[in-house]
Protein backbone atom coordinates (compact mmCIF):
# COMPACT_ATOMS: atom_id res chain seq x y z
CA UNK A 1 0.00 0.00 0.00
CA UNK A 2 1.23 3.78 -1.04
CA UNK A 3 0.13 6.65 0.82
CA UNK A 4 -2.12 9.14 -0.55
CA UNK A 5 -1.00 12.83 -0.51
CA UNK A 6 -2.85 15.69 -1.05
CA UNK A 7 -1.73 19.85 -1.65
CA UNK A 8 -5.29 21.16 -0.35
CA UNK A 9 -7.70 20.38 2.60
CA UNK A 10 -11.40 20.85 2.65
CA UNK A 11 -13.32 18.63 5.11
CA UNK A 12 -15.99 17.58 2.50
CA UNK A 13 -13.07 15.39 0.54
CA UNK A 14 -11.46 14.23 3.40
CA UNK A 15 -14.69 12.94 4.82
CA UNK A 16 -15.92 11.20 1.79
CA UNK A 17 -12.22 9.85 0.41
CA UNK A 18 -10.15 9.45 3.76
CA UNK A 19 -12.10 9.71 7.51
CA UNK A 20 -12.04 5.93 8.64
CA UNK A 21 -10.49 4.64 5.36
CA UNK A 22 -6.88 5.10 4.68
CA UNK A 23 -4.22 7.40 5.57
CA UNK A 24 -3.45 10.34 4.13
CA UNK A 25 -0.80 12.96 3.94
CA UNK A 26 -1.69 16.92 3.68
CA UNK A 27 1.39 18.97 2.61
CA UNK A 28 1.63 22.78 3.86
CA UNK A 29 -1.90 22.87 4.98
CA UNK A 30 -3.13 26.60 5.94
CA UNK A 31 -5.03 27.48 9.43
CA UNK A 32 -3.94 24.42 11.35
CA UNK A 33 -4.70 25.27 14.98
CA UNK A 34 -1.26 24.30 16.13
CA UNK A 35 1.56 27.59 16.29
CA UNK A 36 5.17 26.67 17.69
CA UNK A 37 5.48 29.57 19.80
CA UNK A 38 1.99 28.70 21.79
CA UNK A 39 3.04 25.11 21.65
CA UNK A 40 6.05 26.13 23.54
CA UNK A 41 3.95 27.87 26.09
CA UNK A 42 1.64 24.81 26.37
CA UNK A 43 4.13 22.50 26.90
CA UNK A 44 5.82 24.35 29.86
CA UNK A 45 2.48 24.72 31.50
CA UNK A 46 1.28 20.95 31.02
CA UNK A 47 4.56 19.56 32.06
CA UNK A 48 4.56 21.57 35.58
CA UNK A 49 5.41 18.76 38.27
CA UNK A 50 3.15 18.78 41.48
CA UNK A 51 6.46 18.90 43.35
CA UNK A 52 10.21 18.54 42.89
CA UNK A 53 10.85 14.68 43.15
CA UNK A 54 7.41 13.51 40.95
CA UNK A 55 6.67 13.32 37.26
CA UNK A 56 3.34 14.91 36.49
CA UNK A 57 0.64 12.41 36.13
CA UNK A 58 -0.70 13.76 32.15
CA UNK A 59 3.70 13.19 31.62
CA UNK A 60 6.11 10.89 30.39
CA UNK A 61 9.95 11.43 29.56
CA UNK A 62 12.07 9.16 28.54
CA UNK A 63 16.09 8.90 28.38
CA UNK A 64 16.78 6.44 25.52
CA UNK A 65 14.42 3.81 26.29
CA UNK A 66 14.39 4.10 29.98
CA UNK A 67 11.30 6.11 31.35
CA UNK A 68 12.21 8.57 34.04
CA UNK A 69 10.48 8.53 37.22
CA UNK A 70 11.80 11.97 38.62
CA UNK A 71 11.63 15.24 36.37
CA UNK A 72 14.85 16.66 37.42
CA UNK A 73 15.89 19.42 35.38
CA UNK A 74 14.42 17.86 32.29
CA UNK A 75 11.41 19.50 31.31
CA UNK A 76 11.05 22.81 29.44
CA UNK A 77 11.00 26.24 31.23
CA UNK A 78 9.91 29.60 30.43
CA UNK A 79 13.43 30.19 30.85
CA UNK A 80 14.52 28.27 27.77
CA UNK A 81 12.12 30.64 25.73
CA UNK A 82 11.64 28.61 22.43
CA UNK A 83 12.03 24.68 21.76
CA UNK A 84 15.57 26.04 20.52
CA UNK A 85 16.63 26.80 24.07
CA UNK A 86 15.12 23.73 25.59
CA UNK A 87 16.83 21.68 23.01
CA UNK A 88 20.08 22.61 23.48
CA UNK A 89 20.13 22.48 27.20
CA UNK A 90 19.05 19.09 26.83
CA UNK A 91 22.01 18.20 24.37
CA UNK A 92 23.93 19.49 26.96
CA UNK A 93 22.34 17.85 29.72
CA UNK A 94 21.69 14.64 28.26
CA UNK A 95 25.30 14.50 26.54
CA UNK A 96 23.42 13.87 23.10
CA UNK A 97 21.18 11.02 24.62
CA UNK A 98 18.40 10.35 22.37
CA UNK A 99 14.91 11.49 24.83
CA UNK A 100 11.31 12.14 24.53
CA UNK A 101 8.44 14.66 26.42
CA UNK A 102 5.35 13.47 25.91
CA UNK A 103 2.51 15.76 27.22
CA UNK A 104 -1.19 14.40 27.64
CA UNK A 105 -4.12 16.03 27.28
CA UNK A 106 -2.36 19.64 25.61
CA UNK A 107 -5.09 21.43 24.62
CA UNK A 108 -6.06 21.75 28.04
CA UNK A 109 -3.02 23.81 29.08
CA UNK A 110 -3.71 27.32 26.58
CA UNK A 111 -7.29 28.67 25.95
CA UNK A 112 -5.70 30.33 22.79
CA UNK A 113 -4.53 27.00 21.39
CA UNK A 114 -7.68 25.15 22.63
CA UNK A 115 -9.91 28.24 20.85
CA UNK A 116 -8.12 27.32 17.37
CA UNK A 117 -8.27 23.83 17.57
CA UNK A 118 -12.00 24.15 18.30
CA UNK A 119 -12.49 26.21 15.87
CA UNK A 120 -10.41 23.98 13.31
CA UNK A 121 -12.69 20.66 14.43
CA UNK A 122 -15.98 22.41 13.82
CA UNK A 123 -16.13 21.36 10.49
CA UNK A 124 -15.44 17.63 11.08
CA UNK A 125 -18.17 17.92 13.94
CA UNK A 126 -20.42 19.49 11.28
CA UNK A 127 -19.98 16.11 9.04
CA UNK A 128 -19.26 13.44 11.12
CA UNK A 129 -20.67 14.44 14.95
CA UNK A 130 -19.03 16.29 17.58
CA UNK A 131 -17.62 12.94 19.97
CA UNK A 132 -19.91 12.10 23.03
CA UNK A 133 -16.28 11.77 24.91
CA UNK A 134 -13.55 14.05 24.19
CA UNK A 135 -11.09 14.32 21.66
CA UNK A 136 -7.74 13.74 23.08
CA UNK A 137 -4.04 16.19 22.78
CA UNK A 138 -0.91 14.67 22.72
CA UNK A 139 2.55 16.70 22.46
CA UNK A 140 5.75 14.65 21.43
CA UNK A 141 8.76 16.41 21.79
CA UNK A 142 12.15 14.86 21.07
CA UNK A 143 15.25 13.09 19.46
CA UNK A 144 13.84 9.53 20.15
CA UNK A 145 14.63 6.32 17.85
CA UNK A 146 10.69 5.43 17.70
CA UNK A 147 7.49 6.07 19.63
CA UNK A 148 8.18 5.02 23.35
CA UNK A 149 5.35 2.08 22.88
CA UNK A 150 6.75 0.98 20.00
CA UNK A 151 4.45 -0.28 16.74
CA UNK A 152 0.92 -0.44 18.43
CA UNK A 153 -3.04 0.14 17.10
CA UNK A 154 -4.83 3.40 18.93
CA UNK A 155 -8.61 3.43 19.43
CA UNK A 156 -8.16 6.90 17.84
CA UNK A 157 -8.15 8.03 14.47
CA UNK A 158 -5.31 10.61 14.87
CA UNK A 159 -4.46 13.87 12.93
CA UNK A 160 -0.56 14.50 13.27
CA UNK A 161 0.29 17.95 13.39
CA UNK A 162 4.13 18.73 12.65
CA UNK A 163 5.46 22.01 14.30
CA UNK A 164 8.98 21.52 14.06
CA UNK A 165 11.62 19.23 12.42
CA UNK A 166 10.68 16.24 10.46
CA UNK A 167 8.96 13.11 11.74
CA UNK A 168 8.38 10.06 9.92
CA UNK A 169 5.49 7.50 10.57
CA UNK A 170 5.43 4.13 9.41
CA UNK A 171 2.37 2.00 9.34
CA UNK A 172 0.81 -1.61 8.92
CA UNK A 173 -2.53 -1.92 7.47
CA UNK A 174 -2.83 -5.27 9.57
CA UNK A 175 -0.90 -6.73 12.79
CA UNK A 176 2.24 -7.42 11.49
CA UNK A 177 3.32 -10.33 14.02
CA UNK A 178 1.16 -13.52 15.12
CA UNK A 179 2.43 -13.50 18.59
CA UNK A 180 -0.23 -12.88 21.62
CA UNK A 181 1.07 -9.39 22.52
CA UNK A 182 -0.77 -5.46 21.26
CA UNK A 183 2.90 -3.70 21.17
CA UNK A 184 6.35 -4.90 19.45
CA UNK A 185 9.24 -2.70 20.43
CA UNK A 186 11.58 -4.77 17.95
CA UNK A 187 9.91 -4.23 14.61
CA UNK A 188 12.73 -4.82 12.13
CA UNK A 189 11.57 -8.42 10.50
CA UNK A 190 8.09 -6.62 9.84
CA UNK A 191 9.70 -3.58 7.75
CA UNK A 192 8.63 -4.83 4.38
CA UNK A 193 5.07 -5.18 4.88
CA UNK A 194 5.01 -1.29 5.82
CA UNK A 195 4.87 1.96 4.52
CA UNK A 196 5.78 5.62 5.48
CA UNK A 197 5.26 8.73 5.95
CA UNK A 198 7.60 12.24 6.19
CA UNK A 199 5.85 14.64 8.02
CA UNK A 200 7.02 18.36 7.87
CA UNK A 201 6.75 21.57 9.40
CA UNK A 202 2.34 22.72 8.08
CA UNK A 203 2.07 19.22 7.70
CA UNK A 204 -1.56 17.11 8.59
CA UNK A 205 -0.98 13.52 8.79
CA UNK A 206 -4.45 11.71 9.21
CA UNK A 207 -4.91 7.77 10.10
CA UNK A 208 -7.60 5.62 11.11
CA UNK A 209 -7.63 3.52 14.15
CA UNK A 210 -7.40 0.39 12.59
CA UNK A 211 -3.85 1.24 11.57
CA UNK A 212 -0.81 0.00 13.16
CA UNK A 213 1.76 2.55 13.15
CA UNK A 214 4.74 3.50 14.83
CA UNK A 215 6.87 7.29 15.05
CA UNK A 216 10.32 6.88 14.06
CA UNK A 217 13.32 9.80 14.05
CA UNK A 218 13.45 10.66 10.63
CA UNK A 219 17.25 12.33 11.54
CA UNK A 220 19.75 13.77 14.57
CA UNK A 221 17.87 16.83 15.20
CA UNK A 222 14.78 16.58 17.32
CA UNK A 223 11.17 16.79 16.27
CA UNK A 224 7.90 18.12 17.94
CA UNK A 225 4.01 17.66 16.64
CA UNK A 226 1.01 17.34 18.45
CA UNK A 227 -1.49 14.56 17.66
CA UNK A 228 -5.02 14.63 17.85
CA UNK A 229 -7.13 11.62 18.59
CA UNK A 230 -11.06 11.21 18.27
CA UNK A 231 -12.43 7.91 19.93
CA UNK A 232 -13.53 5.37 17.29
CA UNK A 233 -13.35 1.86 18.69
CA UNK A 234 -13.34 -0.30 21.67
CA UNK A 235 -14.12 -0.55 25.52
CA UNK A 236 -17.72 0.68 24.83
CA UNK A 237 -18.98 -0.39 28.17
CA UNK A 238 -16.79 2.07 29.72
CA UNK A 239 -17.23 5.02 27.40
CA UNK A 240 -21.10 4.71 27.60
CA UNK A 241 -21.26 4.40 31.37
CA UNK A 242 -18.52 7.94 31.00
CA UNK A 243 -21.00 9.66 28.70
CA UNK A 244 -23.95 8.76 30.80
CA UNK A 245 -22.21 10.74 33.70
CA UNK A 246 -21.46 13.41 31.36
CA UNK A 247 -25.21 13.17 30.00
CA UNK A 248 -25.63 13.63 26.90
CA UNK A 249 -29.53 13.45 27.65
CA UNK A 250 -29.30 14.57 31.47
CA UNK A 251 -32.57 13.21 31.78
CA UNK A 252 -31.40 9.68 30.17
CA UNK A 253 -32.61 6.74 31.92
CA UNK A 254 -30.44 4.19 32.36
CA UNK A 255 -29.37 1.05 29.66
CA UNK A 256 -27.71 -2.08 30.78
CA UNK A 257 -24.40 -1.64 29.22
CA UNK A 258 -23.32 -4.03 27.48
CA UNK A 259 -21.90 -5.45 23.66
CA UNK A 260 -24.68 -7.25 23.53
CA UNK A 261 -27.49 -4.86 24.48
CA UNK A 262 -30.44 -5.50 22.03
CA UNK A 263 -32.01 -2.56 19.93
CA UNK A 264 -33.84 -1.00 23.21
CA UNK A 265 -30.68 -0.82 25.21
CA UNK A 266 -32.07 -3.82 27.17
CA UNK A 267 -29.84 -6.96 28.03
CA UNK A 268 -31.47 -9.32 25.61
CA UNK A 269 -30.97 -12.58 28.49
CA UNK A 270 -30.95 -12.91 32.15
CA UNK A 271 -28.51 -11.35 33.99
CA UNK A 272 -26.71 -13.57 36.97
CA UNK A 273 -28.69 -11.99 40.30
CA UNK A 274 -25.55 -10.06 42.01
CA UNK A 275 -25.04 -8.29 38.37
CA UNK A 276 -29.03 -7.79 37.92
CA UNK A 277 -29.03 -6.19 41.83
CA UNK A 278 -26.36 -4.05 40.90
CA UNK A 279 -27.66 -2.54 38.14
CA UNK A 280 -30.85 -1.93 39.76
CA UNK A 281 -29.07 -0.08 42.37
CA UNK A 282 -27.33 2.27 40.23
CA UNK A 283 -31.08 2.75 38.03
CA UNK A 284 -32.17 3.69 40.79
CA UNK A 285 -28.81 6.24 41.69
CA UNK A 286 -29.80 7.83 38.70
CA UNK A 287 -33.14 9.39 40.03
CA UNK A 288 -31.52 10.64 42.86
CA UNK A 289 -31.09 15.06 42.68
CA UNK A 290 -27.35 14.28 42.87
CA UNK A 291 -26.80 12.47 40.19
CA UNK A 292 -29.36 14.57 38.06
CA UNK A 293 -27.15 17.96 38.75
CA UNK A 294 -24.03 16.42 38.10
CA UNK A 295 -24.80 14.70 34.73
CA UNK A 296 -26.22 17.99 33.92
CA UNK A 297 -22.85 19.68 34.89
CA UNK A 298 -20.88 17.46 33.02
CA UNK A 299 -23.41 17.21 29.81
CA UNK A 300 -22.89 21.44 29.86
CA UNK A 301 -18.94 20.77 30.27
CA UNK A 302 -18.99 18.67 27.36
CA UNK A 303 -21.62 20.20 24.90
CA UNK A 304 -19.03 23.77 25.08
CA UNK A 305 -16.21 22.57 24.88
CA UNK A 306 -16.05 22.05 21.33
CA UNK A 307 -14.88 18.26 21.29
CA UNK A 308 -12.34 19.01 23.83
CA UNK A 309 -12.47 18.64 27.02
CA UNK A 310 -10.93 19.26 29.97
CA UNK A 311 -9.87 22.99 28.92
CA UNK A 312 -8.31 25.49 30.69
CA UNK A 313 -9.41 26.30 34.26
CA UNK A 314 -11.39 29.60 34.98
CA UNK A 315 -9.34 32.43 35.41
CA UNK A 316 -10.12 34.58 38.79
CA UNK A 317 -13.31 37.16 39.26
CA UNK A 318 -12.21 40.38 38.67
CA UNK A 319 -13.91 43.66 39.97
CA UNK A 320 -16.88 44.49 37.42
CA UNK A 321 -18.34 47.84 37.99
CA UNK A 322 -22.10 49.19 36.42
CA UNK A 323 -20.68 51.34 33.52
CA UNK A 324 -18.47 48.30 31.77
CA UNK A 325 -19.94 47.26 28.85
CA UNK A 326 -19.67 43.67 27.56
CA UNK A 327 -20.20 41.41 24.85
CA UNK A 328 -20.03 37.65 24.47
CA UNK A 329 -17.34 36.01 22.66
CA UNK A 330 -17.97 32.71 22.78
CA UNK A 331 -21.62 30.44 22.82
CA UNK A 332 -23.24 30.53 26.05
CA UNK A 333 -25.36 27.71 27.12
CA UNK A 334 -28.19 27.04 30.00
CA UNK A 335 -29.44 23.78 31.07
CA UNK A 336 -32.46 22.73 29.63
CA UNK A 337 -35.54 22.93 32.46
CA UNK A 338 -37.57 25.42 34.40
CA UNK A 339 -36.67 27.43 37.54
CA UNK A 340 -33.03 28.03 38.13
CA UNK A 341 -30.71 26.44 35.85
CA UNK A 342 -26.65 26.20 35.98
CA UNK A 343 -25.12 27.63 32.72
CA UNK A 344 -21.82 26.86 30.86
CA UNK A 345 -19.34 28.00 28.36
CA UNK A 346 -16.21 26.91 26.72
CA UNK A 347 -16.09 23.58 28.92
CA UNK A 348 -16.64 25.41 32.39
CA UNK A 349 -19.51 25.42 34.70
CA UNK A 350 -21.03 27.54 36.80
CA UNK A 351 -20.77 27.40 40.13
CA UNK A 352 -24.32 28.02 41.32
CA UNK A 353 -27.86 28.58 39.57
CA UNK A 354 -29.37 31.69 37.71
CA UNK A 355 -32.53 32.84 38.01
CA UNK A 356 -34.73 33.11 34.89
CA UNK A 357 -33.93 37.04 35.13
CA UNK A 358 -30.15 36.61 34.88
CA UNK A 359 -30.91 33.94 32.01
CA UNK A 360 -32.42 36.50 30.17
CA UNK A 361 -29.08 38.37 30.18
CA UNK A 362 -27.50 35.68 28.33
CA UNK A 363 -29.94 35.16 25.80
CA UNK A 364 -29.15 38.86 24.89
CA UNK A 365 -25.42 37.74 25.13
CA UNK A 366 -25.99 35.37 22.45
CA UNK A 367 -28.18 37.57 20.31
CA UNK A 368 -24.67 39.73 20.36
CA UNK A 369 -26.37 42.58 22.63
CA UNK A 370 -23.53 44.70 24.39
CA UNK A 371 -24.73 44.38 28.41
CA UNK A 372 -24.08 46.93 31.25
CA UNK A 373 -24.74 46.09 34.85
CA UNK A 374 -26.05 49.68 35.55
CA UNK A 375 -28.89 49.32 32.58
CA UNK A 376 -30.64 46.34 34.55
CA UNK A 377 -32.97 46.63 37.75
CA UNK A 378 -31.31 47.29 40.99
CA UNK A 379 -32.75 43.90 42.37
CA UNK A 380 -30.88 42.01 39.71
CA UNK A 381 -27.80 43.85 39.37
CA UNK A 382 -25.78 41.77 42.20
CA UNK A 383 -26.61 38.52 40.62
CA UNK A 384 -26.05 39.50 37.11
CA UNK A 385 -22.45 41.05 38.25
CA UNK A 386 -21.23 37.76 39.32
CA UNK A 387 -22.68 36.20 36.51
CA UNK A 388 -20.46 38.66 34.44
CA UNK A 389 -17.84 38.19 36.18
CA UNK A 390 -18.05 34.09 36.22
CA UNK A 391 -18.73 34.15 32.22
CA UNK A 392 -15.71 36.64 31.98
CA UNK A 393 -13.54 33.92 34.34
CA UNK A 394 -14.57 31.33 31.61
CA UNK A 395 -12.85 33.59 28.55
CA UNK A 396 -16.84 33.65 27.40
CA UNK A 397 -17.03 37.50 27.25
CA UNK A 398 -15.10 40.50 27.08
CA UNK A 399 -15.12 44.38 28.00
CA UNK A 400 -15.61 46.66 25.52
CA UNK A 401 -14.72 50.31 25.46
Amino acid sequence: MTLTTEKSFDWDTFVDRFWDQKPVLYKGTDGVPFAEAEVFEAAVLGSRPPHPLAVPGNLQFLVQRRQQTRPHDYLPELSDRSFDGYERRMAERLHGQCYALVVHRFHAFSHPLWTRAQRFYAGLWERVGQPTHTAGSTLFHGSYEHSPVGVHQDRFATFMFCVRGTKRMRFWAERPWSDPVHTVLDYQPYLASSFVAEVEPGDLLYWPSRYYHVGESAGDAPATSVNVGIPRREHRPYYEIKDLFRGTEPAASAPSFTPDAGPDGQLAGELPTALADAVDAFTECLSQDRFADRATGLALRVRTAGGFWPTQPPAGLRPLDDDTPVRACAPLLAAPGDGPRRYAANGNVSSGTATAAALAVLDRLNAGEMVRVGELPVPQRAEVRHLLQELEGFRAITRTD
